[in-house]
């Protein structure tokens, strides 16, 4: 591995011009010397208190109060940041207003790209601020909104912030079922709301669903309704023309205290109601400066693209390209209308500075043989930024072969459970194939062992062993913090245990093979999915797979590969040798499946993961509704196959 020939490496221009290098010539001007990196990453997890409170400095973040204590509390979960100090995401948006570059590109599917200037977005949420307060919003209220990804939904963000609302969001194509379960619990007062939504060259109505919303949510007061003309009949709404129509409003901000809610963000739901993750003010402005200023190298002026929408962690990081000075680059539609080379051509087209997508999409792109580089320049293109899901080497070639071979490939990974990243990119190091630069700064990240011993260049859990501003303020209706630990803290008491299985190699990238509960442990061999996943990708009559690895009596096992066929392609039984002698050449013979199944849907959550667990436990005889929320899957009908597959293998 460390012999490996890096696939980028930044220029001495690159590296001279970085924000890392300006905050480590910053803090050697006050005589923090750091020879490197590594250096640097060790201070900030090993003197957490100074580090954060250095940002507020360095960030020059306006607050009142003192930022003595730093921390507060007894480990984590409950641990506290900078309790006696108040502050405004939205005034900090603000302060990066410029005349010189727009606050947002918008593009949507069929439409000619929409700039808005910072004077605009100022105008916007200074009137819908001045009419959610008289609607009698307070803060600590929340409102909600059920949007695509347009610039409306980043009004109604700022403008709840700037009066210390809270806010929640969910993407329109979310169905009723799963839009009630996450807004019922944080019972917003208002709901900003389309009734439509256009995707893959078709219009969908959404007017019932946002119907049933205002009626059946009680704490529901008012709908404000974006792109309507009034004629449908919803109670207690207004048109967005009308809750904005006050342009001449000043923008006010409420500071509030570093740990008040912000957001709250909504886990998968594939078990129950999902999570209703809080976040509060300060954690995520520090923590966004954070990582958009030094792994993101986000320079003001510059543009900044995530394929995302309202559903995703990913709009909520993508807003805070503001924080920085930065121009957000948003699109609303299909990644794949009219064809895969569609957000290729819009990076493109829009000049866009740093292209973040999933690496499902790159993947997809590269399975289907694109090659934009052939017709397309690039040319103000510095990064590309990778999550969602493992990015395996055949993702980190394509991306050098077909977009560029002098682009910063950034792959990161971290979490709706933090809204950013623990490990990512890093303008100062090389990037080698499948494998993620660095930890974050301020992340103390570990690999873990079996006997909880932190490991280099060995697999093992994945954990955080000293808290994050980040981190989640609480769940909502979890007083007693009952959930939080459940999801975190479970198996190691006081340290943040992700889920995921990973290696920290001795150079300092990470290679993530996938969660570790769903990995599969075939006769006491630990196998990621993220393996299997990337032989089965090279064979290009296959679409999708999912496997799983199910243990029986007497220490047998029996691993089943599932395999979604492309339109017009069938499983052989030459097909099948294939598929095992890829598995078998590019793992090893244990990786190879007992059974290849043909299926016609792989499930996948309205987030966009896998679901090896749900279909593990339905393939152990559990009854589809005990395992899994069919609320939370974008493709519910998928699992009626391994119902029946279960059902069929046992009688």
């Amino acid at each position: 591995m460390n012999g490996q020939k890096p696939l980028w490496i930044p220029s001495a221009e690159t590296v001279a011009n970085a924000n890392l290098t300006l905050f480590m010539t910053w803090l050697e001007n006050r005589g923090m010397k750091f020879s490197d990196y590594s250096s640097l990453w060790t201070w900030s997890t090993e003197k957490p208190d100074e580090f954060w409170r250095i940002l507020l400095e360095y960030f020059d973040i306006q607050f009142d109060g003192n930022t003595e204590p730093v921390r507060s509390g007894s480990g984590m979960p409950h641990v506290t940041w900078f309790n006696d100090l108040k502050l405004s995401y939205a005034e900090h948006v603000f302060r990066m207003s410029s005349s010189s570059s727009p606050a947002i590109l918008f593009g949507s599917e069929g439409q000619p790209t929409r700039e808005i200037s910072w004077s605009a977005l100022y105008d916007d949420v200074a009137a819908l601020s001045s009419y959610l307060r008289k609607l009698g919003l307070l803060s600590g209220d929340r409102v909600a909104a059920y949007l695509p990804c347009i610039p409306e939904a980043t009004v109604g963000l700022l403008a709840a912030n700037s009066i210390g609302a809270v806010w929640a969001s969910c993407s329109p194509d979310f169905g009723l079922q799963a839009v009630m379960d996450r807004f019922v619990q944080v019972e917003p007062k208002v709901i900003i709301a389309s009734t439509h939504y256009s995707y893959g060259g078709k219009r969908f109505d959404k007017s019932d669903v946002v119907r049933r919303l205002a009626g059946d949510i009680p704490s529901v007061e008012c709908v404000i309704l974006v792109d309507s003309d009034g004629s449908v009949d919803i109670v207690n709404s207004v048109t967005w023309e009308s809750a904005l129509q006050d342009k001449r409003s000043t923008l006010e901000f409420t500071r509030v205290p570093f740990s008040h809610p912000m957001w709250i963000v909504f886990s998968s739901g594939t078990t129950g109601l999902p999570k209703a993750i809080t976040h509060g003010v300060g954690g995520i402005l520090l923590e966004h400066l954070k990582y958009l200023t030094f792994h993101n190298d986000l320079h003001k002026g510059e543009r900044l693209f995530w394929y995302t929408t309202t559903g995703w962690m990913m709009w909520n990081y993508l807003q805070s390209a503001l924080l920085c000075g930065g121009t957000m680059v948003m699109y609303d539609g299909s990644p794949s209308y009219p064809d895969l080379n569609r957000l290729w051509q819009f990076c493109d087209e829009a000049l866009i500075t740093h292209f973040g997508t999933s690496a499902g999409f790159i993947l997809a792109c590269r399975k289907e043989s694109l090659t934009p580089s052939k017709r397309l320049n690039f040319k103000r293109l510095r990064s590309i930024g990778s999550t969602g899901s493992t990015l395996p080497p055949e993702g980190f070639e394509w991306i050098y072969n077909h977009i560029s071979n002098g682009v910063w490939l950034a792959s990161m990974s971290g979490g709706t459970d933090v809204a950013t990243a623990f490990v990512g990119g890093n303008p100062l190091w090389p990037v080698y194939s499948g494998e993620i630069q660095c930890r974050a700064l301020g992340c103390k990240l570990e690999s873990w062992d079996d006997k909880a011993q932190a490991v280099i260049d060995q697999v093992g859990e994945m954990v955080i062993t000293s808290p994050m501003p980040s981190m989640p303020v609480f769940f909502w209706n979890d007083p007693q913090f009952t959930r939080y630990t459940e999801s975190y803290f479970n198996l190691y008491p006081g340290v943040w245990r992700h889920g995921d299985w990973i290696e920290i190699t001795s150079r300092g990238g990470i290679i993530i093979y996938g969660r570790s509960d769903a990995t599969l442990n075939r006769g006491g061999v630990r196998i990621g999915t993220s393996e299997i996943y990337r032989a089965v990708d090279k064979i290009t009559e296959v679409k999708d797979s999912l496997i799983v690895c199910i243990e029986k009596e007497g220490g047998d096992f029996y691993m089943p590969l599932f395999v979604m066929m492309r339109e017009g392609q069938e499983l052989s039984d030459e097909l099948k040798k294939r598929i095992n002698s890829t598995i078998r050449s590019d793992h090893s013979p244990r990786h190879v499946p007992d059974a290849i199944i043909a299926v016609p849907d792989i499930p996948y959550t309205i987030s966009g993961k896998k679901t090896e667990t749900p279909v593990k436990k339905i393939l152990m005889g559990k009854n589809v509704e005990e395992v899994i929320n069919a609320g939370s899957l974008r493709n519910p009908q998928s699992l009626d196959f391994f119902a029946a597959f279960q059902k069929k293998n046992q009688s």
